[in-house]
């Protein structure tokens, strides 16, 4: 099992910028899918942008253009960088990580979009 530690959050106005960080403890290896999800206030969560260990990603098509899902580095820690936000982008980010066997959750870092 691997613990996932989110990063990054904070308060920024509209058209402003956040890089949130996912560090990952233990080892990853093998096929994983790593996804950033995000639950606004009365929402679902939702997956906002996904990348495989293949490389191949995928975003939500609200955030396309945006936000750059990158997987983890040698350091182990996987970013979302979060540009043009907009108030709807407001919610609690979460990364996870789902390999054949596991499926793990970080904590959450909270990201709010107001004037």
């Amino acid at each position: 099992q691997v613990q996932l530690v989110e990063s990054g959050g904070g308060s920024v106005q509209p058209g402003g910028s956040l890089r949130l960080s996912c560090s990952a403890s233990g080892t990853i290896s093998g096929v994983y899918i790593m996804s950033w999800y995000r639950q606004s206030p009365g929402k679902q969560r939702e997956v906002v942008a996904h990348i495989s260990s293949a490389g191949t990603k995928h975003y939500r098509a609200s955030v396309r253009g945006r936000f750059t899902i990158s997987t983890f580095n040698a350091q182990n820690t996987a970013l979302l960088q979060m540009n043009g936000l907009r108030t709807e982008d407001t919610g609690v980010y979460f990364c996870n990580l789902e390999t054949t066997t596991n499926d793990d959750w970080g904590q959450g870092t909270q990201v709010t979009v107001s004037s």
